[in-house]
């Protein structure tokens, strides 16, 4: 976790991407005032392409192509079928469609919703592989048996789920999709939140990740925490989502950190 904030040992390859991603995710609020409303759909679809690019390169520069392209194309492929199946029949995550505004879509799911997983699932994995101390003198993850790979693959789901708590509200006050039942969380039912821990804890119990680069990848889920507080907080006046998803995010960035340095000493 402490390698998080040492950026200059990272190679060329990881840090260019992750600062292209942030300096887009920056630049959204100033492109919005000057261009109009309508660019922030452009900008956001961008900064996810562009933070899944990061990710993507991250896991190539520490696995090589063939590993890195298996463990995308689970992410990918088993998301996707999870927003079919819940787009279509409610289930995991409760009745919900998407509306015409991301595009392409393939049978109404938008092609962008995988990579919004595939952007934080494995920065997710980093953040419970460092809580777990799993192998952290190589920066990685060995899930030995199956108790520890159920262990890592639930608390994997957790971290991921605290950040849907800023996502889908913000996403469904841009009208990218509609509930047709509002629930308790500023509109969001709850079934919601089951549907994510269940989807994600099964794809990392499949994906079975191990010898993560944790240093990029939780680094990329700190940044994340910090851009959508500041973003929803201030720039998108949802700042009760920005104060829960700060408070549940950074509850595992917490818990990363004092493990991280637990494990070091």
């Amino acid at each position: 976790m402490i390698d998080a904030f040492n950026a200059l040992r990272y190679p060329r390859s990881t840090l260019v991407p992750i600062v292209f991603w942030v300096l887009t995710m920056i630049s959204l609020p100033i492109l919005g005032w000057i261009l109009g409303e309508g660019y922030l759909l452009r900008g956001m679809s961008f900064g996810v392409l562009m933070q899944a690019s990061a990710v993507i390169i991250i896991l190539y520069s520490a696995w090589g192509w063939p590993r890195a392209l298996k463990t995308v194309l689970i992410v990918a492929v088993f998301t996707y079928l999870a927003e079919l199946l819940g787009s279509k029949t409610g289930f995991p995550f409760g009745k919900y469609h998407y509306t015409d505004l991301l595009q392409p879509q393939l049978a109404g799911v938008p092609l962008l919703i995988p990579l919004a997983w595939l952007m934080m699932l494995p920065p997710a994995w980093a953040i419970a592989a460092i809580i777990l101390g799993k192998d952290l003198r190589h920066e990685g993850t060995r899930t030995k048996t199956f108790l520890s790979a159920l262990k890592f693959s639930l608390l994997s789901a957790l971290a991921l789920t605290a950040w849907d708590l800023f996502l889908d509200p913000q996403m469904v006050g841009w009208g990218f999709w509609v509930w047709e039942t509002p629930g308790l969380y500023f509109g969001i039912p709850l079934s919601n939140y089951f549907g994510w821990i269940l989807t994600s804890f099964l794809i990392t119990l499949l994906a079975n990740p191990q010898d993560l680069p944790v240093g990029p990848l939780s680094l990329v889920y700190i940044l994340t925490w910090i851009l959508q507080t500041i973003g929803q907080g201030i720039f998108w006046s949802q700042p009760g989502p920005a104060a829960i998803g700060f408070l549940t995010c950074g509850l595992f960035v917490f818990l990363a950190l004092r493990c991280s340095i637990a494990h070091r000493n």
